[in-house]
This record gives C-alpha cells, sequence and structure tokens, in this order.
C-alpha cells in the first residue's frame, strides 16, 4: 500500500477521473457527546501523524449468514455441524458492487488509487493509511491528541465525523475517529513467589472433594497448576491427539510477546511431557515476537502456558497482532493504531484452516467502544461461528462496572452526556456470538469476586438464553438496581473456570496471577479437548458454543450458586441456581460435557 502525503494530494487530486462529491453535502456520520471518563483533550493532532484508517463497508447479506449460524450451531437442528466454508462465508460478506464503486470513487476524489488501499478478502473493509491533515478534510473533522489522565497515555481521535451524503449508505462507519477504548488485558493482581517449586505439584498436603465428586489435592485452593484445573474438571485421564487436525489459537494484542523460555520452563515445572515442544507463532498486522525476557507479557505467558499445556499435545497456534497501546503525545509515532479487533478479523477470515478454538483475553467498558465498530466487529466473530470456531472470551475483572461497592468512590458513569451512574458491561464479552467466561476461586467454588458479569447496552438478548435469563431476572426483588442496567441486553457470562492463584512462569520467575484472563484460555483448552474428542470419532467441531451450551451442555456444568461481582457502588449480582450473571452456567465436568458432545450428531 502507498502511503499518501499531503506534499503529493495536489497533483494527485488533479488526476481523479471521477469528482462527484465536489460540493456536496456532509452530515455527520457518527458522533459521541465527549472522550470517556478519564480521558481529556491534550493538544490538536499534528497534520502529518499517520493514521490507518479502517473504512468498513455494508454487508447486505449478513442475516442470510446469521440465519446459517443458528441452524449449524443448534444441536436439534438438522444441519448442525454442517458449517460454512471460507468462500461461502465471503459471498455472505461482499457488500454491493455499486457501494465498491462510489466508495472508490469518493477516495479517488481525495488521491487514493487502488494500489493506495488494502482491502479485506471479502471487501468489506478498506484500509488507508493517511496524514491526520487528509483525514480531517475527508472526514470533516478535526482531531486532537487525548491524554488518560490516570495512565498519562494518548490517542489521535475525534468526537465527530462526517462524510457526504451519497455515501452514508455506503459506509458503516470509518475508525479511528470515535473509539476510545483501550482493551486492556484482564489481570488483576500478579503475585511473585519466593522461587520455582516443583514442590507445588506434591500431594502430600491431603486431599479434598472437588464439583466431581472425584479427589483433587488440597494444595489447589491456594495455587492452581495444570494438573489441579484437570482434577477439578474431571479430565485427568484424557488425552489429546496430535494428529487429528484439531487445533487451539490463543490471541495476543498490544505488544504483549509469548516467551517461549518461560514456556519450557512452565513445561518443566507443570507438564514435562510438554517439554521441547512449541507452538506456532503467527503475526498480524506486522505483530512482533521479542523474545528478550524483558518484553516477556505476563498475559502472553498466562494465555499460552495454561492453554498450551492443558491440551498438549494439540498443536497451538498464537496470533501476535500488531499495534501499540496509546501511543505517548511527546515522542509522535509513524503511525497511532489501537484497535485490534479488526486487524486480526481481516487476517484470520482471509486464512483457512482456522484454529477451530481460539480464546482471547482482552476487551474494555462497551460504552468506550462505537456501536457501529462494536456491531461489526461482533458480526465478523459470527462469521468465525458459521466456519466451525468456538470463540472464547474473558468476562472482565471489574464485576458489574468498576469492582468498587462504595457509592462515594465509584466511577461508573455513561458517557451519552448525561453523566449517570450506570453498570458497564464489558466488550467484546456482551457480544452474542462468542462465550464469554467469568470467574470462580476457591474448592468447593465460589463466584470471585471480580468476575465481570451484566447485560449488554449494545446487542438485545439472543433467543438462545432468553428462559435462562428470564428465569434469573424472576428471582430478583421488584425494582433491583433499577435504571442501572439493561434488563433486555444479551447476558454475560455463560460458562466460568476458576481464575485466581494461577502459577504461571514469567521472566524466569514464578508468579501467581488472578482475573478472567485465566479463565478465558482454561475453558477454551475444555473446549479445545471436546473438539479432540469429537474429531477423533469422526465428527464435526463444535463451532459456536452457546446454543448448546443453554439447550443442554448446562446440564454437564458445576453450578456456582456463591459469591457475588461488586461494583458501580453496589454488591452487583449473585450467583445463584441456574444461570447468573456472575458465573454464568457454571464451571466445565469435562467427562460429562464429552459424553454429550460425542452423542450429538
Amino acid at each position: 500500500m502507498r502511503v499518501v502525503t499531503l506534499l503529493g494530494l495536489p497533483f494527485a487530486v488533479a488526476l481523479a477521473s471521477a469528482v462527484p462529491f465536489k460540493g456536496c453535502q456532509k452530515k455527520v456520520k457518527e458522533s459521541i457527546h465527549g472522550p470517556p471518563h478519564g480521558w481529556y483533550k491534550h493538544a490538536p493532532a499534528p497534520k502529518h501523524h499517520m493514521l490507518e484508517l479502517k473504512i468498513a463497508l455494508p454487508q447486505p447479506k449478513f442475516p442470510e449468514l446469521e440465519q446459517h449460524l443458528w441452524e449449524v450451531s443448534d444441536p436439534s437442528h438438522p444441519r448442525y455441524g454442517a458449517h460454512l466454508s471460507k468462500q461461502e462465508t465471503e459471498a455472505l460478506m461482499t457488500p454491493h458492487p455499486e457501494t465498491l464503486d462510489v466508495v472508490s470513487e469518493w477516495l479517488a476524489s481525495h488521491g487514493l488509487v487502488e494500489e493506495d488501499l488494502i482491502r479485506s478478502s471479502a471487501k468489506d473493509w478498506v484500509t488507508i493509511r493517511v496524514p491526520v491533515g487528509l483525514a480531517e478534510e475527508m472526514l470533516d473533522t478535526t482531531y486532537h491528541v487525548y491524554k488518560h489522565a490516570e495512565t498519562g497515555e494518548g490517542i489521535v481521535r475525534t468526537t465527530s465525523y462526517s462524510l457526504p451524503d451519497i455515501l452514508h449508505e455506503h459506509v458503516d462507519l470509518i475508525q479511528p475517529t470515535t473509539m476510545f477504548a483501550r482493551f486492556k488485558a484482564f489481570k488483576s493482581t500478579l503475585h511473585w513467589t519466593d522461587q520455582v517449586q516443583p514442590a507445588v505439584l506434591s500431594t502430600s498436603g491431603g486431599t479434598i472433594t472437588g464439583p466431581a465428586g472425584n479427589e483433587v489435592d488440597a494444595s489447589c485452593v491456594d495455587t492452581v497448576t495444570i494438573s489441579c484445573l484437570k482434577q477439578l474438571y474431571n479430565a485427568v485421564d484424557y488425552n489429546t491427539s496430535a494428529t487429528n487436525c484439531n487445533k487451539l489459537g490463543i490471541t495476543g494484542y498490544l505488544e504483549e510477546y509469548a516467551n517461549k523460555m518461560d514456556l519450557q520452563q512452565f513445561y518443566e515445572l507443570q507438564n514435562p511431557s510438554a517439554y521441547g515442544s512449541n507452538y506456532t507463532f503467527v503475526s498480524v498486522s506486522d505483530g512482533k515476537n521479542n523474545q528478550s525476557y524483558a518484553a516477556a507479557g505476563i498475559e502472553a505467558n498466562l494465555d499460552t502456558q495454561f492453554g498450551f499445556g492443558l491440551t498438549w499435545p494439540t498443536p497451538g497456534t498464537f496470533y501476535s497482532t500488531g499495534g501499540k497501546p496509546p501511543f505517548d503525545p511527546d515522542f509522535i509515532t509513524p503511525t497511532d493504531t489501537n484497535e485490534p479487533y479488526s486487524h486480526w478479523l481481516d487476517y484470520v477470515l482471509s486464512h483457512d484452516p482456522i484454529p477451530q478454538t481460539i480464546s482471547t483475553s482482552y476487551g474494555d467498558d462497551e460504552q468506550t467502544v462505537p456501536y457501529t465498530y462494536a456491531t461489526r466487529v461482533c458480526r465478523g466473530m459470527a462469521v468465525l461461528g458459521a466456519r466451525g470456531v468456538s470463540l472464547v472470551f474473558s468476562s472482565g475483572d471489574n464485576g458489574v462496572g468498576d469492582g468498587d461497592d462504595n457509592p462515594a468512590t465509584q466511577m461508573c458513569y455513561s458517557n451519552d452526556g448525561r453523566n449517570v451512574t450506570k453498570f458497564l458491561p464489558v466488550f467484546p464479552a456482551s457480544c452474542p456470538f462468542v462465550t464469554s467466561v467469568g470467574g470462580t476461586v476457591n474448592i468447593p467454588e465460589a463466584a470471585v469476586f471480580f468476575s465481570g458479569g451484566g447485560f449488554s447496552n449494545y446487542f438485545t438478548r439472543p433467543a438462545y438464553q432468553e428462559a435462562a435469563v428470564s428465569a434469573y431476572l424472576a428471582t430478583l426483588p421488584p425494582d433491583t438496581y433499577e435504571g442501572l442496567y439493561n434488563s433486555t441486553g444479551r447476558a454475560y457470562p455463560d460458562v466460568a473456570t476458576q481464575a485466581a492463584n494461577f502459577l504461571v512462569v514469567y521472566r524466569g520467575d514464578t508468579v501467581r496471577a488472578a482475573g478472567t484472563s485465566c479463565a478465558a484460555p482454561t475453558f477454551a483448552a475444555f473446549v479445545s479437548m471436546l473438539n479432540d474428542a469429537r474429531i477423533t470419532a469422526g465428527k464435526t467441531a463444535l463451532g459456536f458454543l452457546n446454543p448448546f451450551l443453554y439447550s443442554s451442555g448446562y446440564k454437564a456444568l458445576n453450578d456456582i450458586i456463591q459469591g457475588n461481582n461488586p461494583g458501580c457502588g453496589t454488591q452487583g449480582f449473585n450467583a445463584t441456581v441456574g444461570w447468573d450473571p456472575v458465573t454464568g452456567y457454571g464451571t466445565p465436568n469435562f467427562e460429562k460435557l464429552k459424553d454429550l458432545v460425542l452423542d450429538m450428531c
């Protein structure tokens, strides 16, 4: 892709053959009332600062694709498991030819020709690299550097942008513009141990009864290892295959690097049989693979060590997606990218085959993500589900919002101009096409206090969870948290696993980590093992999990009935019998789940 500069624009524009946009009236395409809480306007953005703009074009056949998804994901439907191919999904994602022509003409009128464009494989996204000055001209806006009051981080954004009236029906969104999401990793705490101690795997401390009625090492109450998770979730005797084409994918963002030396040390400590094995590294959007100890990321290490450690010898893939955390405005960088999901989706949707199970431990408050962007990214998740991929996401680490139960100090404020207290759902966990994983702690298991959960303000409740969620809501006293949450929204999480005291190797030492970042790769690993069992039996992968989980899969989950998830000046929701917005339907019993999925077509 050619980098367009301000100096070359006059001549390029003069050569543009199509100029139907000259003099066209522009109207606002998207706007927000102001930056989200914590961000403030710092300075005008430098005119030559480079932006990578992603333009989403409408997908007129998406309703048809969504119908395919429901059918192939419903165990009671005759088409269950008949996942679509890459070519079939792309045909249902492609914009109308008129849209492609009109948008190309608009770009040409600003000096951007075909060689300046990067198109997604379905042609539903167009990416361009332009200086701020040109972006401001194209979008009739003014960019500023916004800084985060707590962290000092800075990003180049605007609070409104406009397009020629004729373009509105041909463009869904353009970002980065109004999006302030930080897409942080979900890890709550980090505790250093004294040294690497193989003794943590010892059963000399006795045993206790686990949720499946089996014996579990008593040490698992204080330190969670691979062995503990297999004991807790009834998978001690299951061995995966290395040769049946089943794969597990782990995503990494924001310069989180998985360190291979740490991985080998982890294997030596917790899964000696896996020592010497490795995963496949995939760079997305110039994602790096820095293997120095100093660059090791606790999030990436946690995800790969437990995800791949639990499923070995199933082949693993680690996706490192480029894009720095919000940049430092005092040191202007060549590009400013902090919207990783669309980059990753572009890449993975253009490839075949894809790992059957993919885990992600990143997200942010739903309201910091523009509705249009959240909707498009969520649709991309639906496409992966239609292709037979199980997508697993952390539910977040702040309970119903900010993790603070004190009304005087809570920070849950709406970003709609009213600045009122509201619960803050998390995206992408709130997307109805992914499986959201909350957290538990202790044995017997209880909800861990930081387990993210609640109700989306963007996505309506899908039919697959209507009965379960309505039953939960009926148990609440009248007017409970009235006005704080959207009782008709997509409810999450769907399931849960342990999420505290995970023993991770980090820069050569052991640390104990906590957060739903622990839960997502753990649940994903057990899903990958279920896929392993189905594929070995000659069946298809599970694909989008939620219709199965809510129709029959819940019968093989350990119901969590203790704990709550405080936040926003409240005690949050309570875990209770059945589904709840703290731990979903509960934690996995692998052997029971395996029996269920092997009985399905």
